[in-house]
């Protein structure tokens, strides 16, 4: 496509016979490096201010016009600065003149380029955030057409005291808290390899692979985060909502079926006794007053030095027939 376009007066020279009219093609792959890694820094520079400064809360339709002003706006700043450095470095005569771009081809195909770039990795991105890490890919190769036996560890996070919080704030404003929470919370699962499974009213249900839930006690640790996030915005949340939302949580981990359901809306489903204990481990804090429980047999994979175990004892599960012996995790 720039070659039908054409650069300047060399369009066609590098399909010449004649040793002279051959253009090199070592420097214009060095403008293409540095061409990369402005526009490149521009672009991680953009997300990162929106996702810091909240901006992608907004209509996704608003973000999308707002980013596009801001990229063709920084795309005309970083082409004069790369035209620059090859006029200098290669000794060619580009434009630079006030409002070159405007009738320039090469520029709008730049920008016509990054347009599709840009949109390539916004529907990666959108994918990511709405299938979960890795589950579009698992999709796009087919992992689960058939079920498949793994090992995972699950955490069931629920609002303490969520009936009582409805009534007292009404059910928009109880909304906007939960919708408040786990924004807070998807700040920093990934940062302990978690995965949102499903949102389930107040409360939201993690996985890990194994070998990823014990890895450095990410599954544990993670509660904590979210914990200490909660506590940090404290104000934030006193001001808006009038309190501070605590939760509870219960973990255990195992062998179950994955496999993927559904045809008009598929989704990745978790079968077996796993995911139904970690729900009645969380089902077990109010009565024992506590606010992170664990099962013993995940409990001995970890290395939890830091924090303060306490035995429950061995505990009768609803729709279970042997009991589960489980642990409290408390920060000492």
């Amino acid at each position: 496509m720039i070659r039908y376009f054409q650069v300047g007066e060399e369009g066609g020279a590098a399909f010449g016979y004649n040793p002279e009219d051959i253009v090199r093609i070592g420097p214009w792959l060095e403008f293409g490096v540095y061409a990369g890694i402005v526009v490149g820094f521009v672009y991680a520079i953009v997300e990162f201010l929106f996702e810091k400064l909240n901006l992608s809360k907004q209509a996704t339709g608003l973000v999308l016009i707002e980013k596009s002003f801001i990229y063709l706006t920084m795309l005309i700043l970083s082409s004069n600065f790369i035209f620059g450095l090859v006029e200098v470095q290669m000794d060619r005569d580009l434009p630079n003149h006030e409002g070159w771009w405007k009738d320039s081809k090469v520029f709008w195909l730049i920008v016509f380029y990054f347009i599709i770039c840009s949109l390539i990795f916004s529907f990666l991105k959108i994918a990511k955030d709405n299938f979960g890490r890795g589950v579009l890919f698992n999709q796009l190769i087919g992992k689960y057409k058939k079920p498949r036996e793994e090992r995972r560890i699950f955490m069931f996070l629920d609002l303490k005291g969520s009936t009582t919080i409805a009534e007292q704030l009404g059910h928009y404003k109880y909304s906007q808290l939960i919708q408040e929470c786990f924004y807070d919370l998807n700040r920093v699962v990934d940062n302990y390899k978690g995965e949102i499974y499903q949102y389930v009213g107040d409360e939201a249900v993690i996985s890990w692979t194994f070998d990823n839930g014990i890895d450095n006690n990410n599954c544990v640790e993670l509660f904590y985060k979210f914990e200490n996030r909660l506590l940090k915005k404290e104000k934030y949340y006193q001001k808006h909502f009038g309190l501070l939302p605590k939760f509870k949580a219960g973990l255990h981990g195992g062998k179950l079926i994955v496999t993927e359901v559904g045809t008009i809306k598929k989704e990745i489903a978790y079968h077996g006794d796993v995911i139904n204990t970690s729900a009645r481990i969380q089902g077990e804090c109010n009565k024992y007053n506590q606010t992170l429980l664990i099962s013993e047999r995940l409990l001995d994979k970890l290395k939890l030095h830091k924090y303060k175990l306490e035995s429950i004892g061995n505990i009768s599960l609803k729709g279970k027939e042997q009991e589960v012996k489980l642990f409290s995790i408390n920060q000492k």
